[in-house]
């Protein structure tokens, strides 16, 4: 997910919550072949029936992990829900684009389960990640087999959004894509931002942006870099600490560097996870960092209970699978609401691969 590129980026902030327009909603781009009661066998139809979008345009191996199910260009002004857009120089253009996009989160899924009442926020981020891949394939025509690099991704969201009900959660995710750029005719990165609503109710933002680049490109960068590690894994810390249940699912490992009561950890590489590492890659995918800043956020304060209720993370290189990545965590005070900031940071030879905010709430509070 981290970027090599030299630009240097802002990272984004999330905006409050306030309601947008809602725009007209067509019929899905998600269709089946299969005959009902007003059509003929053989016909196309999208009544009634729900699927996940493919796989492979959300960069997925395994059809499970496809937390998407459809999307379509939304009929309201794209500029209504990102104003002030213009056109921009080099081949950049900042008018946005639109798009009406659904998921839906199962109520029992392996990693991101529920607990205490609540859906995992990181079905939250995984669905902003899988937007990006998918609006890319799909509606900017990037060919499969490019490589994407992730800039930042954040998420700002209420309590409501988290609660889990007797059914999987049905979430719109109204997205705006701008700041596209591209080389020639093909897509090379933009930035998009999301609000996601249920029910017609907007109840948390969220963001990303990245760039994109060819096999040959990537080849250029990379080179031959193995997508496994002769590393093994470190003992991971007590699940409990980290809001976790399983030994498996902890990213954490005690770092033998680390003096007493700071705060760091060695993260925790486990090429076989078959969710983590959904697929094979020659890096520590950028949703596995996302996941060390948060179990790095639960154990530093004391409250593996608590909610993560926003994300704000900036990548700057790639984390290697063959070499040690610290993972350092600051919490900080409680507000008069509650909430903790924790600022998470990860380095590898001395260098920072990333870094994320994260605000934690109490479950009761």
């Amino acid at each position: 997910m981290p970027s090599l590129a030299s630009t240097t980026r802002e990272p984004r902030r999330n905006s409050a919550l306030v309601p947008q327009p809602r725009p007209a909603v067509p019929q899905p781009r998600t269709t089946t072949t299969q005959p009902g009661p007003a059509t003929q066998p053989g016909l196309t139809t999208t009544a009634g029936l729900t699927t996940t979008v493919p796989r492979e345009y959300v960069h997925r191996a395994a059809v499970s992990e496809v937390l998407l199910t459809g999307w379509e260009p939304a009929t309201a002004d794209p500029s209504a829900l990102h104003p002030g857009a213009r056109p921009g120089p080099g081949g950049c253009s900042d008018g946005p684009d639109a798009f009406v996009v659904r998921s839906q989160w199962p109520r029992g899924h392996s990693l991101f389960s529920q607990t205490g009442g609540y859906q995992d926020p990181m079905l939250l981020i995984e669905s902003v990640r899988q937007i990006g891949a998918l609006l890319s394939h799909a509606e900017f025509e990037v060919p499969f087999g490019h490589q994407f690099l992730m800039w930042d991704m954040s998420f700002a969201t209420t309590k409501d959004l988290l609660v889990a009900g007797p059914a999987p959660a049905e979430v719109e995710l109204r997205t705006v894509c701008h700041d596209v750029v591209r080389r020639g005719r093909v897509l090379s990165g933009m930035r998009y931002d999301v609000t996601a609503l249920v029910d017609g109710v907007p109840l948390a933002t969220a963001g990303a942006a990245f760039s994109c680049t060819s096999p040959a490109v990537h080849r250029r960068l990379r080179g031959d870099r193995p997508t496994t590690t002769d590393r093994v894994p470190g003992r991971p810390i007590d699940p409990a600490l980290v809001g976790r249940t399983a030994p498996t699912h902890v990213v954490l490992t005690e770092d033998p560097t680390a003096e007493r009561d700071h705060h760091q950890w060695e993260l925790r590489v486990d090429s076989t996870h078959p969710i983590f590492f959904d697929h094979p890659v020659d890096h520590v995918p950028g949703m596995v960092l996302l996941e060390a800043a948060r179990q790095a956020a639960h154990a530093s304060t004391g409250l593996p209970d608590a909610l993560v209720i926003s994300l704000d993370s900036t990548f700057a290189r790639y984390a290697e699978l063959d070499r040690p990545c610290r993972i350092v965590a600051h919490p900080g005070l409680v507000d008069a609401a509650g909430h903790i900031l924790v600022q998470v940071c990860g380095f590898q030879d001395d260098q920072t691969v990333f870094a994320a905010d994260l605000v934690l709430s109490p479950r009761n509070g």
